[in-house]
């Protein structure tokens, strides 16, 4: 530690955040034992500062920063504490994934939001708007519901969709960019970087911003847009339900088929049985729908439209030709966000850089690059320009404060 850099370490340690040291900790995939063992401490005084017991002398938080690969600044108090404010996230499988592994994850997403809110201090991006429909843990709602209005099919999860799709003025057809739709509700969309991709899409709440991380590793279009649209099912239904359940996750995929694929317009679509005409039927509607074969495929079984015996033979042809891991499709490039990535665009015009944002909100360059990048980051930290500013459109509701913004449905239809 250098004598310049003493009176930064003491200034943070007589402000220090013990949230902060966990959210670092947790970034680096570290359990507290582990940084414990790095500093040659107990983890029973790791423990004490991050719960507030105790404050670390500011060689300990210098120490801490260089073991942590963070700026002192990072450990400084915040406006909010994100992890406080936040939901518990919903990940696809509790048993697929360790709960380090989970740590890291949603430590990725509260710091994604911690960019977004230090971001917002300079541009205005949309505000959230997604509807609240709960849909209740009803072990028989995992079924079809005959009963309500709609045909077979139809139960909360289905019902929730509709409203969504009607709330945010969607027609009976195809679901428009699912990211930007979702961006424009003022959810922020971001991809996850390459060292948290074992755990697939996932998303929370907070007070701040509604939140989608999805998978960096997962190159399909068509299977990206179900995960979508499945996050967002969670953002609707399930903010108290406990994460990780059967239940829960059969509801947020229910709730994707019917807001990409609406039963009263897509059931007459769908094939009645399984011939080379309906294989031929079935790409037209994976490029109409943008869905993949698969998900058609369960749409069809669970509308009624074809039996348990062609479901099961047409999964098997899928898994003969090689397509349950990879499908063909026209469509190969990724929807992309741009809330973040066209916020530094707007601020670079007005002067602003990169670095003085990355100086702001005192996060690590790299992840900073990928919270705010539109592409997926390379394994390689070194293919990414730490300061340029990715090009590309972005959500219309994202502008610098001051100036006047357009409404945010009026240009990604």
């Amino acid at each position: 530690m250098t004598t310049t850099d003493r009176p930064r370490a003491a200034d943070v340690a007589a402000f220090f955040d013990g949230a902060r040291l966990t959210l670092a900790r947790q970034l680096a995939g570290l359990r507290k034992s582990d940084l414990a063992e790095l500093l040659d401490m107990s983890p029973t005084a790791v423990a004490a500062w991050e719960s507030g017991a105790k404050r670390p002398t500011a060689v300990t938080v210098a120490r801490l920063a260089l073991s942590l690969g963070v700026d002192l600044g990072f450990f400084a108090m915040r406006p909010d504490d994100v992890a406080a404010l936040s939901s518990t996230p919903h990940f696809r499988s509790l048993r697929s994934t360790t709960q380090l592994a989970r740590d890291q994850a949603f430590a990725y997403g509260q710091l994604a939001v911690d960019i977004a809110t230090s971001l917002e201090k300079h541009v205005e991006c949309p505000d959230p708007d997604v509807p609240s429909f709960p849909v209740p843990m009803d072990a028989g709602d995992l079924f079809t519901d005959r009963s309500v209005t709609g045909g077979p099919g139809v139960g909360g999860p289905e019902r929730a969709a509709q409203h969504v799709r009607e709330r945010w003025g969607l027609s009976g057809g195809p679901a428009p960019h699912l990211v930007r739709l979702l961006e424009n509700h003022g959810v922020l969309v971001v991809f996850s970087p390459p060292q948290t991709a074992s755990v697939d899409a996932y998303s929370f709440d907070s007070r701040l911003r509604p939140v989608v991380v999805l998978n960096p590793v997962k190159h399909d279009y068509y299977r990206q847009r179900f995960d979508v649209a499945h996050e967002l099912g969670h953002l609707v239904m399930h903010t108290d339900a406990e994460p990780g359940g059967r239940t829960v996750e059969d509801q947020a995929n229910r709730f994707a088929a019917e807001f990409l694929m609406p039963a009263a317009v897509i059931r007459d679509e769908l094939p009645k049985a399984m011939n080379a005409a309906a294989w031929q039927s079935l790409a037209r509607c994976k490029e109409r729908w943008g869905t993949s074969i698969q998900a058609l495929l369960y749409r069809a079984r669970r509308l009624g439209a074809l039996t348990e015996v062609s479901y099961r033979n047409a999964m098997a042809t899928l898994t003969s030709r090689g397509w349950r891991r990879s499908e063909p499709g026209l469509v190969t490039v990724l929807e992309q966000p741009s809330m973040l990535p066209r916020a530094l665009e707007l601020l670079a015009a007005e002067g602003i850089s990169e670095y003085d944002l990355r100086d702001q909100c005192r996060v690590p360059a790299e992840l900073f690059r990928t919270v705010t990048s539109r592409h997926p980051q390379p394994a390689s930290p070194d293919s990414a320009s730490p300061d340029s500013a990715p090009p590309g459109t972005a959500p219309p509701g994202t502008v610098p404060h001051g100036t006047h913004a357009s409404p945010v449905t009026s240009l990604f239809r």
